[in-house]
């Protein structure tokens, strides 16, 4: 439960920074800019866990078993069906995703 709080809350933080650069908009405060940095780097730093063979990519099973959220959007993520993911296509997935919720508000 606690690792899908935090793909949720992951995904949000980037998505919104993702957002407000995309938009040109400056975060009010730097201490927002901070958190998503941070956030980004835990992102960076759960998938460097689940890379377990040190490849690059996550396959399916690495996903599985490392990063659930993924696992779960594996076959979105993996838009070209490649069989495994790069953590820039985790990125622009959440990104994709915080967008499409802005727009449908």
């Amino acid at each position: 439960m606690k690792r899908m709080i935090s793909g949720v809350a992951l995904a949000a933080l980037l998505g919104l920074a993702a957002g407000m650069a995309a938009s040109g908009v400056r975060a009010a405060e730097p201490a927002a800019q901070e958190g998503a940095a941070r956030m980004k780097e835990r992102l960076q730093e759960r998938f460097a866990a689940a890379d377990t063979n040190r490849d690059g990519s996550l396959s399916e099973e690495e996903a599985k078993a490392g990063m659930p959220f993924v696992h779960r959007h594996f076959g979105e993520i993996d838009n070209a069906g490649k069989g495994s993911v790069t953590q820039a296509q985790v990125e622009a997935y959440i990104t994709a995703q915080a967008a499409s919720r802005r727009g449908s508000r």
